[in-house]
């Protein structure tokens, strides 16, 4: 039996970044709560496996290749969604990347890669389909947009400088957006911490299993989940503009 108060039963839900790690688990929570689910990544074959898993619980998926950094390709992936859907009830920013480079290394391509990734093309997405949720006639107008963030934003983050100021960007885009669609869009932010997604298999082992944080060590990917669904749930209606650590107690 579904929790009523994260019964997502009659919603659909697209998440970027959906095919692995905490996008997939998100993916995977909201499905397994009566969602149907857009996942989107740039490997169509690993969308597709994931879409396959949320069919299996019951639900609708549509998997499609996009690569979130390039307008165009935002745009096409907002015509799919509403083409199968005819809407989308919450958005997952999710998609994102962080490759080391030393600040004064760092070529023009590959600055420009970071934030189109991490704060132009969530942008795209969230105005174009905030702007649909807000307009929306009939009773599915409204919606969720739900950008996931990075500790990097809040505090010193030297060899992926334009990383975190780019997470930084994203942040004050939330609070900005969650006044401009209000008051029938909600925009929250998650500022994740470190976490055991397929990224963590390049770290060092001792920093897989302790974390400078609070609680010692880095989270797992179902961590990320009941503060997914809490924000993306009806039972947090007045909030919006928020920012929520999820981040062991990151200093």
């Amino acid at each position: 039996m579904i929790d009523p108060l994260f019964d997502f039963t009659g919603k659909v839900v697209l998440v970027t970044g959906g095919s692995r790690g905490l996008g997939q688990r998100m993916v995977m929570a909201f499905a397994e709560r009566g969602a149907d689910v857009i996942v989107a990544s740039r490997k169509l074959a690993a969308c597709e496996a994931v879409a396959a898993d949320v069919r299996a619980l019951g639900r609708r998926a549509l998997a499609v290749s996009a690569h979130v950094g390039k307008w165009a390709e935002c745009d096409a992936l907002v015509q799919a969604a509403y083409t199968a859907f005819g809407r989308v009830d919450v958005l997952v920013n999710n998609a994102g990347m962080s490759p080391p480079c030393a600040s004064h290394e760092m070529s023009e391509a590959l600055f420009d890669s970071v934030l189109n990734l991490n704060f132009k093309g969530p942008f795209r997405l969230a105005s174009q389909i905030g702007k649909r949720m807000a307009d929306g006639a009939d009773e599915h107008g409204g919606g969720v947009i739900l950008n996931i963030s990075s500790t990097g934003a809040l505090m010193a983050l030297p060899g992926v400088v334009p990383y975190g100021a780019a997470k930084a960007a994203l942040n004050a885009m939330s609070v900005s957006l969650s006044r401009e669609y209000a008051p029938r869009v909600r925009v929250n932010t998650i500022s994740a911490g470190p976490f055991l997604t397929d990224i963590a298999e390049a770290w060092e082992p001792a920093r897989r299993e302790r974390q400078p944080v609070a609680l010692g060590r880095p989270g797992h990917p179902d961590e990320i989940v009941t503060a997914a669904l809490m924000l993306a749930s009806p039972a947090s209606s007045y909030t919006t503009g928020a920012l929520l650590r999820v981040d062991g107690g990151q200093r």
